[in-house]
């Protein structure tokens, strides 16, 4: 009997571990260097007009949940190599923050998610979210269209598709008004 519940005491730890592993957290600070390896990165908070606001949700087809962004800008010896956004929204019930790289160029270049409060099965493989790099925005950036769905995390596809879709539509809204000046 003792054996028994050592082996079923061992086997819930190697669950409990398997699912903290399966949930692949990364900080946004790790995210962000792995990206932009040698780059100074800055931080800042964007407050959006409302104009911005209904620009960026015309292009994404998105709402966007808040007006405040956090936003980071990627700089090698003064250049612009790129920025990433931080994207929190519902995926069924819980919240999940996703930091969306995208090159100079405003293209995807990586998704990392840096909070998934919903069951780990439910998260998007890294696998999946690679079919974002390299895209930009555009009709074709969409489920059944250039991105396959996650079979049994259907919730997870849409809630990923249209987060890449705000922050693509976000990042040319703020770059338009950046070349304005």
């Amino acid at each position: 009997m003792g054996k028994l519940v050592a082996i079923v005491g061992l086997l819930a730890m190697v669950g409990a571990i398997a699912r903290v592993t399966a949930q692949r957290m990364i900080s946004r600070d790790e995210a962000l260097q792995l990206t932009f390896p040698g780059a100074a990165i800055t931080s800042s908070t964007v407050f959006l007009t409302e104009a911005q606001q209904a620009r960026a949700a015309k292009l994404a087809g998105e709402a966007l949940p808040s007006p405040l962004i956090a936003r980071y800008v990627a700089r090698v010896d003064g250049r612009i190599i790129g920025r990433a956004y931080v994207d929190t929204h519902v995926v069924r019930r819980k919240r999940e923050s996703l930091l969306i790289s995208l090159d100079s160029r405003g293209r995807v270049k990586r998704i990392d998610a840096t909070a998934f409060l919903e069951p780990p099965e439910y998260q998007a493989p890294d696998r999946w979210l690679e079919q974002y790099d390299n895209r930009a925005l555009g009709p074709e950036l969409s489920l059944q269209r250039s991105i396959r769905g996650i079979t049994g995390a259907t919730l997870t596809a849409m809630a990923t598709n249209a987060a890449v879709r705000r922050v693509l539509a976000l990042d040319q809204v703020l770059e338009a008004a950046a070349d304005q000046r």
